[in-house]
């Protein structure tokens, strides 16, 4: 395994990789990502043996142009189509009725596939390099805290890939908000890196409530995103506490992040995680951000890694 920058050369080493069959970790703007070849079963298979992901849990598929979106997916939506020309590329991923073909390892076997077209340059390039869609899931093991700078990345993940591209750390820092869109009204699976008011602002309409017992979507666990260490939700970090906080910190083990924005907030939170994690505290303690609609992302993130 190498760590390489994204030159014009590697980032054709990396399609040829995804082409062979073999993992490559890629950046996206979301978090980074273990691609492989979604059209190829063993290449897909090789990517829950590495993330030691359930098969109920299904992929997101990652295209390179949206005209690929016809190979994936058939009756999509009006609502759809649009949601698609406005924020694709982008962190934002789509649930349709997939086509037959579609691989059953990607879908966890349902009826539907998640696609999106990420924004990340490096990742865009790689995708059509490689000129196939490719599955790229968190480059982490299952349900543990997301990757979003190289140095967070698992030694058992990194063995498993034939590449890391190194984009640096990746803008968006929490995962792509997931959209299902089978029925005559979309409904939000899972919040991300584009906020639900921005989307019921496009469509002038709320979005519908999920089923909580439904896994059309990555991320569906109560348990998710959870680094090794315990987590707690407090109003307020003590002095010796270590954890995140808003005020100033007491001591290195209490880092601190934007109590007034919630996309800065975001775009560190993983990062503060994986420091406080390799610090071996007893515990990470999180201040409890605003409850507001602008929080909701952070406030999913912090439910699911705090929950036992």
């Amino acid at each position: 395994m190498s760590i390489l920058p994204p030159t014009e050369e590697n980032i054709h080493l990396a399609g040829d990789a995804i082409r062979a069959g073999k993992l490559v970790v890629i950046p996206t703007e979301t978090v980074y990502g273990l691609a492989a070849d979604a059209t190829n079963r063993r290449a897909v298979e090789s990517i829950f043996r590495a993330k030691g992901r359930p098969q109920d849990n299904p992929l997101i598929v990652h295209i390179g142009e949206s005209k690929w979106l016809e190979d994936l997916a058939v009756d999509v939506p009006e609502y759809a189509q649009r949601l698609a020309g406005e924020f694709w590329p982008g962190p934002l991923t789509l649930v349709l009725t997939k086509l037959p073909h579609v691989l059953d390892e990607v879908t966890a076997g349902l009826d539907s596939v998640a696609v999106r077209m990420p924004s990340h340059e490096i990742a865009l390039r790689v995708i059509r390099e490689a000129n196939v869609p490719i599955a790229a899931p968190s480059a982490n093991k299952f349900m543990a805290v997301s990757p979003t700078r190289i140095e967070h990345i698992d030694p058992e993940i990194e063995l498993g890939a034939e590449m890391i591209l190194d984009g640096g750390p990746c803008g968006y820092g929490v995962e792509s908000t997931v959209i299902e869109c089978l029925g005559d009204h979309p409904r939000l699976l899972r919040p991300g890196g584009l906020s639900r008011a921005k989307i019921e602002e496009f469509l002038s309409a709320p979005l519908v409530a999920a089923d909580h017992s439904e896994r059309r979507s990555p991320g569906r666990y109560p348990k998710h995103y959870a680094p090794r260490t315990p987590v707690r939700l407090v109003s307020r970090l003590g002095e010796r506490d270590a954890g995140i906080t808003f005020q100033v910190p007491q001591h290195r083990n209490q880092l601190q992040l934007s109590g007034s924005n919630p996309d800065e907030f975001a775009a560190n939170l993983y990062h503060a995680l994986h420091v406080l994690d390799e610090r071996s505290v007893s515990e990470i303690l999180i201040e409890t951000p605003p409850e507001t609609p602008e929080w909701e992302v952070i406030w999913d993130r912090l439910r699911k890694a705090s929950s036992s």
